[in-house]
């Protein structure tokens, strides 16, 4: 069976990663893609080096354009989806790539967005471990199954999320004082004009930015350490800086050791979460992961190290922000959904060098 499929924001860097993917996709058929400012223009007029789908021309982002397809894939700024996709009546699945359906807190919501919030629906992170009934131990892909709304994660926050996840359901790492320190390309800020993000700004520096517990992704990351099983409320202090790369994402994030737990126990922890997992890796003890052998690729690659003289567990993870930190991790959660092999249409190999 083919599902027919829309892309709303298919102009922007999340779009375009969307389009790049799902034209591989043996199972989906892009029939619309829409834009705003950019509508009626040729869709190669925003995403050149799409070749196989210069056929396509921009719609208006509307509900009219997008009801009646199998699938939506919403990849727009936030507070911008939410109206929309509340007016889709004939849409088997809607994937949101934007923030408006991930926190279930209306506080968080107000204190970190503004505006109105919208109704959570399922987390598309399928490798998150959750707490489940009477402390046991399951997957976020077991509430993806049968999904017809799933809101895709911030890519910084499931990068982070899926560090300390294990730790945090193990028990061998405290969930209060974490710190998270991330290297991230200007990608995942969009396609729109702005001065900070311009190459004359970028090149030969790194420039911190939401200091101080102000970044939008923090509340997403504490919402999915406490879904995690996190004893105490997750405390943690999140720093992302711009670096010169267009696309990628390296989080140092470090915990507390557990009292009495040891170096072999914390290897343990994630090796069990991830051992059977495709696109989430952990790597060989003493090697670390790097950005560019993610690009691209739906691949979240980690390693974990015990400083035992800080008494901390440190976790270095990389992928890339458009692929597994968004478009990707979309359709990977789609595949579950529809009851398709999880890795379709989805490569676990980067682009080198």
């Amino acid at each position: 069976m083919t599902f027919s499929v829309a892309v709303a924001g298919a102009s922007g860097y999340a779009g375009g990663e969307l389009l790049r993917l799902l034209s591989g996709h043996p199972e989906f058929e892009i029939r619309t893609v829409t834009g705003h400012s950019t509508a009626g223009q040729p869709l190669v007029q925003s995403q050149p080096h799409l070749r196989s789908l210069a056929h396509l021309t921009l719609q208006p982002t509307t509900p009219e354009a997008l009801d009646g397809h199998d699938i939506v894939f919403f990849a727009l700024p936030h507070g911008a989806s939410g109206a929309l996709t509340e007016q889709l009546e004939h849409v088997r699945l809607v994937v949101d790539c934007g923030a408006d359906h991930r926190l279930t807190s209306a506080a968080d919501w107000e204190a970190f967005y503004g505006g109105d919030h919208h109704e959570a629906w399922t987390y598309g992170v399928p490798e998150l471990i959750v707490s489940g009934e009477g402390g046991a131990v399951e997957r976020q892909r077991d509430a993806l199954v049968g999904a017809t709304r799933i809101a895709a994660p911030g890519c910084n926050a499931s990068t982070v999320a899926l560090s300390l996840a294990p730790g945090i359901a193990s028990g061998v790492i405290e969930a209060r004082d974490i710190v998270s320190v991330l290297a991230v390309g200007p990608s995942g800020a969009g396609k729109a004009a702005k001065t900070h993000l311009l190459g004359a700004e970028l090149m030969g520096t790194a420039n911190p930015y939401a200091v101080g517990g102000s970044h939008r992704h923090i509340p997403e990351i504490r919402q999915a350490l406490r879904a995690a099983g996190a004893r105490d409320e997750p405390t943690i202090s999140f720093t992302p800086v711009l670096v010169p790369m267009s696309r990628g994402i390296l989080a140092t994030t470090t915990a507390r050791l557990a009292p009495g737990v040891s170096t072999a126990e914390v290897r343990a922890a994630w090796e069990r979460a991830y051992a059977d997992e495709t696109f989430v890796q952990l790597l060989p003890d003493g090697a670390l992961p790097r950005t560019a052998d993610t690009l691209g690729a739906n691949t979240c690659l980690m390693s974990v190290v015990v400083d035992e003289a800080a008494g901390r567990v440190v976790i270095v993870a990389a992928l890339d922000n458009l692929a597994k930190g968004t478009a990707g991790a979309a359709i990977q959660s789609a595949n579950i959904a529809l009851g398709l092999p999880e890795r379709t249409g989805l490569s676990v190999n980067g682009v080198a060098p």
